[in-house]
């Protein structure tokens, strides 16, 4: 259950203004996302590299007052990273030995259409957060070392082009479950706000 992922990246999470201005000053935390339909699980939420995607995401799906992003920089630490062959196996396993049976028995709730879903993706996620909580879940109770970070690719939205493989909503999502990883925020340049 080891990873060699072992690196800094820079991540943007979207947010209420007034919120981005208490993180960056200390004088609060980001709170963890705890939704049962989170697809990375647990934890606090950022976008790769893409300042864009986490701005619409804080006015289109959180809706916020005065949408905002801030920055992270994030050492990933002991990552469960499933753009790589290596994590997708570690999941495929909990999913053969711990979550199978009760799915297939009625007892999970799939992925279903987000309520925004004009292009019909799941995007509650109930079963795949289940499936990544049942692998922490594993680790502690076997005495496994626990993941700091999840980091996945997400395909959606719709394609740029006919027959494209690439959607105008693409993105790298990182679920940070071990807040000591972030090692510091920042404001993007060009935003700004009144402390």
């Amino acid at each position: 259950m080891i990873t060699d992922s072992r690196n800094l990246v820079i991540g943007y999470h979207g947010c209420e203004k007034s919120v981005a201005a208490d993180v960056i000053c200390n004088r609060t935390s980001l709170a963890p996302s705890q939704n049962a339909y989170d697809w990375l699980g647990s934890g606090i939420y950022f976008w790769e590299n893409d300042p864009t995607r986490a701005l619409e995401f804080a006015a289109e799906v959180k809706q916020c007052n005065e949408p905002f992003i801030i920055g992270a920089i994030i050492d990933l630490g002991f990552c469960l990273d499933l753009t790589c062959r290596k994590s997708l196996n570690v999941v495929n396993m909990i999913w053969e030995k711990v979550v199978k049976e009760s799915y297939e028995q009625g007892n999970l709730r799939e992925n279903l259409p987000g309520r925004r879903g004009e292009t019909g993706e799941l995007l509650r996620r109930y079963l795949d957060c289940h499936v990544i909580e049942a692998l922490h879940k594993y680790n502690d109770e076997n005495g496994y070392e626990q993941y700091d970070s999840v980091k996945a690719g997400f395909w959606e939205g719709n394609p740029i082009y006919p027959t494209a493989g690439f959607f105008d909503k693409n993105h790298i999502q990182i679920c940070i479950r071990n807040y000591d990883c972030i090692i510091g925020y920042f404001l993007p340049q060009g935003s700004e706000f009144s402390l």
